[in-house]
């Protein structure tokens, strides 16, 4: 019997499947960015002309071109290199649920009759309870970051010596 810890066995061909994973990233942040960037002014475009132009339905020309949008997102699908990794998105604090909430309170004081002064406070108390429920992760955040600009700090400070 030895005391020995056993040798860790490594994966040959880890550094290079990261680094295809890496290209195969950047390369398609570059293909959706390509993709943003033309899919901005088309959208507007045709939205005005769905407001001009009267289709079978309210903005119907411009909902197929969004469908035609996700089709391309999912093709692209940006974080296929990760699949296989845990989700940790809190669907509470995604964009769409966000703007639900702000749109939920405008809407209750409009229908209440309320001032623009009651709408300012209602998405005020909406946004006041989002940074209550996030406060202690981001307090936790922000002192991992004093702590890691900290050290760095301390390592650049030995690498270059008592230089400013």
């Amino acid at each position: 019997m030895s005391d020995l810890p056993e040798p860790v066995t490594r994966d040959p061909h880890a550094r290079w499947k990261f680094f295809r994973d890496v290209l195969v990233f950047e390369s398609k942040l570059v293909l959706n960015n390509f993709h943003n960037f033309f899919q901005i002014p088309v959208t507007l475009a045709v939205a005005l002309f769905d407001l001009i132009v009267r289709g079978k339905e309210e903005g119907e020309r411009f909902y197929k071109l969004l469908e035609l949008g996700r089709t391309i997102d999912d093709s692209i699908d940006i974080y296929s290199v990760i699949a296989h990794r845990e989700r940790s998105l809190n669907k509470d604090f995604t964009v769409d649920a966000v703007v639900a909430r702000l749109e939920s309170a405008i809407v209750r004081e409009y229908q209440k009759g309320g001032s623009a002064a009651s709408v300012k406070q209602a998405v005020d108390k909406v946004l006041d309870d989002m940074h209550a429920k996030t406060g202690p992760k981001a307090e936790k955040a922000a002192d991992a970051l004093k702590t890691a600009a900290t050290k760095l700090q301390e390592k650049l400070k030995d690498i270059g010596g008592d230089k400013p």
